[in-house]
């Protein structure tokens, strides 16, 4: 029997990004834009009655995070892998995550308008 060929995955194109520096040169890189669908997804409510409202927050504050960042360059170590990028954001320290739920706030209202 023979095997059926596969075809070759088509790259994705990759979305233009912007970087924002902080006050202690850390640099997050953000994705421009996102999909249709992604966009949908975040913006919906939570799944479940018994989620607190601070829950459904954190749950979307951290999904905008997972998808919109590309890469954060923090004391001149460069992250880009998601697992980490996504781990260094939960241990980050108060100020950090602060600076970063302003800057994702700045950058969904001038580049992505329909999820502030």
């Amino acid at each position: 029997m023979a095997k059926r060929r596969r075809q070759p995955r088509r790259p994705r194109e990759k979305s233009p990004t912007v970087s924002y520096t902080d006050p202690q040169g850390n640099v997050l890189e953000l994705r421009e834009r996102l999909s249709a669908a992604t966009i949908a997804k975040i913006g919906e409510p939570p799944a479940s009655h018994a989620a607190s409202l601070e829950d459904a927050w954190a749950r979307r504050e951290e999904a905008l995070f997972e998808r919109l960042a590309v890469s954060w360059e923090i004391s001149g170590l460069p992250l880009d892998d998601q697992k980490m990028l996504l781990g260094r954001y939960r241990m980050a320290a108060p100020d950090e995550r602060a600076w970063v739920r302003r800057t994702i706030a700045e950058h969904l209202e001038r580049h992505i308008p329909e999820l502030t």
